[in-house]
């Protein structure tokens, strides 16, 4: 498959970016401004990112709704025009493939974006038959603004009410002068924006926002700091949290499955392994060690084994190592486990998700 590229790559450079390979695209894994930095300003203000890295289908056509709605286990017609819903793809045998977000831009025009999984398979297949055009968008850029100072900053410069957005919701509409969808989507614990626009307006659009955010300290912000930020909020990355071999049941996801949808990819299966959890997802915190917990460690309790770290990153802000965990199901919250089986493994204690604003309330203020 042929690399693909961000029309902001050579501002990504521009500001010392350390550029490496994500979902077929060199994306800014870090940049000279320390990723701390970056995600004071984006739990403070607001840090600008760039998210094309994310593919994304059109589904366009009398049946997009049909076809939206078999590749998708949530009932997505509860899911109208300027509206979007997180969905876990399932494989046949019930498992998650992918996980994706679909926004419904209009009646029968949704855009569907997907990370590294096989979301792209699953949907051709539910297509398979129906009147409908499947159209991968490579042109389509996605900056996310993310924190608190977000909304005014957009609010301020686009004709369209951004403040009056619901959690989830979208508009078409201009930002500074730019066409744009605007959804009040993201994947940082905050309250925030991802915005799409076409590649020729990619770069306009980033300048233009940093340059309006100056004063309230809006930073671009880095991959790296995009993964601190989701870690605190106990967000999910396929496929180092979950992949084809977990359900959703073991994920925490059971709230976007529908055991009344009469069809949908996958529901036979999912719907049987519900009960059957042989993991449980959350995760676990160390304030003795200032390190990142190595992921695929082993975790022990009275010396047996319980389950595995599946993705980890320092918090600088709440003072401890974190890290999302596969664990037995039943091990409560509190309860003390090792860090691998060694004399002198360190101690890590269970913690429920998510790990920074355990109420969930800052996104949805």
């Amino acid at each position: 498959m042929a690399k693909r590229t961000s029309a902001l790559e050579d501002i990504h450079r521009g500001l010392g970016a350390g550029l490496g390979p994500w979902n077929d695209m060199d994306v800014p894994w870090s940049y000279t401004n320390s990723a701390d930095n970056q995600l004071d300003a984006m739990r403070e203000a607001a840090g600008l990112f760039d998210l094309t890295g994310l593919k994304k289908i059109w589904v366009k056509g009398p049946d997009a709704s049909a076809v939206i709605d078999m590749v998708s286990p949530r009932d997505m017609s509860k899911v109208t025009k300027g509206k979007s819903a997180y969905c876990p793809i399932l494989t046949d045998e019930g498992t998650i493939c992918d996980d994706v977000i679909i926004y419904r831009v209009e009646d029968d025009k949704y855009l569907f974006v997907y990370g590294t999984g096989t979301g792209d398979e699953r949907l051709a297949l539910a297509a398979k038959g129906k009147n409908v055009k499947l159209e991968k968008d490579d042109e389509l850029h996605t900056l996310s603004l993310q924190g608190p100072k977000a909304v005014k900053l957009l609010d301020a410069n686009c004709p369209a009410d951004v403040a009056a957005v619901e959690f989830f919701g979208l508009i078409q509409t201009e930002l500074f002068g730019h066409k744009a969808i605007v959804s009040r989507t993201g994947y940082s614990g905050e309250r925030g924006y991802e915005i799409f626009v076409d590649r020729k307006d990619a770069v306009g659009l980033w300048n233009s926002i940093l340059k309006a955010g100056e004063e309230d300290g809006v930073v671009p912000c880095s991959f790296t700091c995009l993964n601190k930020g989701r870690m605190e909020a106990g967000l999910l990355f396929y496929p180092f949290d979950m992949d084809d071999k977990v359900t959703p049941w073991e994920m925490g996801l059971g709230w976007a499955i529908s055991r009344k949808k009469p069809a949908y990819l996958g529901r036979e299966a999912v719907l049987k392994k519900e009960g059957k959890e042989k993991v449980r997802l959350t995760g676990i915190s160390c304030t003795s060690s200032k390190g990142i917990i190595e992921g695929g460690t082993d975790l022990f309790l009275k010396g047996e084994k319980v389950g595995a770290v599946t993705s980890s990153e320092y918090s600088h802000r709440l003072g401890r190592s974190l890290a999302l965990v596969h664990i037995r199901p039943g091990i409560a919250e509190g309860t003390k486990l090792k860090l691998g089986n060694a004399a002198d493994a360190v101690d890590v204690t269970v913690e429920d998700l998510p790990f920074y604003d355990k109420e969930k309330k800052r996104m949805r203020m």
